[in-house]
């Protein structure tokens, strides 16, 4: 279940949802998928391979397919990174830059956890924190990033527009650098 702190105020939103609303209102979409569905071994599994990432996509075919029906998606994919990914810390440093994209970043996290870090224009700054079957999607041009909790491992699915996938415009902020 995903919970949400709000970096100026160190308010804290839980419940499903309070969660669900409060994205709402910064235009980002939040959805629940059941990670039961997996197959038991692959169940809050991280270490897993291209054939289990491609029974992770059966899994969620008609998730997937909805969610890119009614967005727009036409690609999608699924990453895993744990402690034994390689150069684990240099990927991380370069997922850690505040950016915007021209289309929607989207995950479903299907095992471990990860943290969403986006810009409102309201609230500043406020960290997504995201569970099993937590479904996000940052839209196009909002500033963000995303990296792994203190846990440090994720497997989650992936949508993108374009083949190619997101491409990243830096977005310097000195705000974000006050709030770390």
């Amino acid at each position: 279940m995903a919970t949400i702190k709000i970096r100026n105020t160190n308010e804290v939103i839980e419940g499903e949802e309070n969660v669900l609303q409060f994205l709402e209102a910064q235009g980002v979409l939040y959805e629940k998928w059941d990670t039961a569905k997996l197959p038991a071994a692959l169940q809050n599994e991280t270490h897993i391979n291209d054939e289990d990432k491609e029974q992770v996509l059966s899994t969620f075919d008609s998730e997937i397919r909805s969610l890119a029906e009614r967005r727009g998606y036409h690609n999608w994919d699924v990453i895993a990174l744990n402690e034994k990914t390689p150069d684990l810390d240099a990927l991380l440093k370069k997922f850690e830059q505040v950016h915007t994209h021209t289309e929607d970043e989207v995950r479903a996290i299907t095992a471990g956890s990860g943290i969403f870090i986006i810009k409102s224009e309201d609230k500043g700054y406020f960290d997504v924190n995201l569970a099993p079957g937590d479904v996000i999607s940052v839209p196009v041009n909002v500033p963000h990033f995303f990296t792994l909790t203190d846990e440090r491992q994720v497997v989650a699915v992936r949508l993108f527009i374009e083949k190619e996938g997101w491409v990243a415009h830096p977005f310097q902020d000195p705000e974000f650098e006050q709030a770390k």
